[in-house]
């Protein structure tokens, strides 16, 4: 008798449930409804919050301490210090996840303070690294808080932004149109010799309508998606003044490139300063830890997020995990919070079935998430079950 085996992969949910606890409780489900099964668990991400986690915790990595000044506010000069940490995985990767040190968790959400952030706090991260030999350097650009460009953390690695005078301005976006001229000669050297990949869950250039700051800006300041403000027009401004200044420093331009945008304009400055190799945070995730040869011994896999919608198409978990399965023709559903119309069509995904059954208010999704996901497994698994007949199920 054939034993199905799973593979559990979900995102986390955010604000309530770990991509390991979304595992945990399928591992419970599945003992209840196919307890002779047997399954795997993969912590999945895309490059936003939790990345570093998920891959240290499938990989068996490790998690290093470090002292960093964050978003900075105003200048590093005078700012606290926080905690944060980037992860070491057994091959010596660095993983450095920005939004634990410029993230939207850390912004005030007030208009006036997106303009004084500065993603200070990564370019620690990445010199941490670079201390501790990594020669590969993984850098993840989900829920960002900031909108400089990378201009703090290029500061914090030995790069120098000067205004019309010559004299040396700090990173944060409120300068950004008032860099007109970028000093390299300072820059940590050992970043030449090696190796770095930016991972982004968004393909948005730098500038315009769709780059990064009319597109992810208004999250940044507690407003509505499409909001335009005074704010985000002088940003906005100042990020076209940067961007030929980028343009001219480096001879290639940088702002255009899909993922550019990501972060606050983090994976243009990835791309110019670090040389660093753009790629979908879920690609890159599924590439370590060796998805697809996993599913050559895989029945059904379980994954899930928040919300499967129309952005679940670019680039989101649910999307590559899909994908990855309609390669190898590998049965795919999806548990997720809400499931919007057309979204159960995704390439490679079988089905999609929502935490609720009847009507519920975000709040009471929330509230109850975990008890909600794990009735939700039982009635997946279950389903599957009753698929495969009575020789599976109790």
């Amino acid at each position: 008798m054939h034993v199905p085996h799973l593979v559990f992969a979900c995102d986390s949910f955010k604000g309530t449930l770990s991509s390991a606890k979304t595992a945990e409780l399928l591992a419970r489900a599945a003992s209840e409804v196919m307890p002779t099964a047997t399954h795997t668990a993969i912590p999945m991400a895309d490059g936003g919050e939790g990345t570093q986690d998920a891959l240290v915790a499938a990989l068996g990595g490790t998690s290093v301490a470090v002292t960093t000044h964050g978003m900075a506010m105003g200048s590093p000069d005078h700012a606290s210090v926080d905690e944060a940490s980037f992860g070491v995985l057994p091959n010596g990767t660095a993983v450095i996840e920005m939004a634990q040190v410029a993230g939207i968790r850390q912004s005030t959400l007030l208009p006036q303070d997106v303009a004084r952030y500065g993603t200070f706090g990564v370019g620690e991260l990445i010199r941490a690294a670079l201390d501790r030999g990594c020669g590969h350097i993984i850098v993840t650009l989900g829920g960002s808080g900031t909108n400089d460009g990378g201009m703090g953390m290029m500061q914090m690695l030995g790069a120098r932004l000067l205004d019309e005078d010559g004299s040396e301005l700090s990173g944060i976006a409120t300068n950004l149109g008032r860099v007109r001229s970028i000093d390299l000669s300072g820059m940590d050297s050992r970043i030449a010799h090696t190796r770095f990949t930016a991972m982004c869950d968004v393909d948005n250039p730098l500038t315009g309508s769709d780059g990064a700051t009319y597109t992810f800006g208004p999250q940044k300041i507690g407003r509505p998606l499409g909001w335009k403000d005074d704010v985000l027009n002088e940003l906005e401004t100042g990020m076209i003044g940067y961007e030929g200044v980028l343009e001219h420093t480096f001879g290639r331009k940088v702002g255009s490139v899909p993922g550019a945008g990501a972060a606050g304009g983090l994976g243009a400055a990835c791309l110019a300063f670090l040389g660093a190799e753009l790629k979908p945070g879920i690609d890159t995730v599924l590439d370590l830890v060796g998805f697809d040869e996993l599913l050559k011994q895989t029945d059904l896999v379980v994954t899930g997020e928040g919300r499967l919608d129309a952005q679940t198409a670019h680039g989101k978990v649910v999307c590559g995990i899909a994908a990855a399965c309609a390669k190898r023709d590998v049965p795919c559903v999806a548990i997720a919070g809400s499931v919007e119309p057309g979204a159960e069509e995704l390439r490679g995904l079988t089905a999609a079935m929502p935490l609720a059954l009847g009507p519920c208010s975000l709040k009471e999704c929330m509230e109850n998430a975990e008890d909600l996901f794990f009735r939700a497994a039982k009635r997946t698994l279950g389903l599957y079950a009753a698929g495969l007949g009575a020789n599976c199920a109790r």
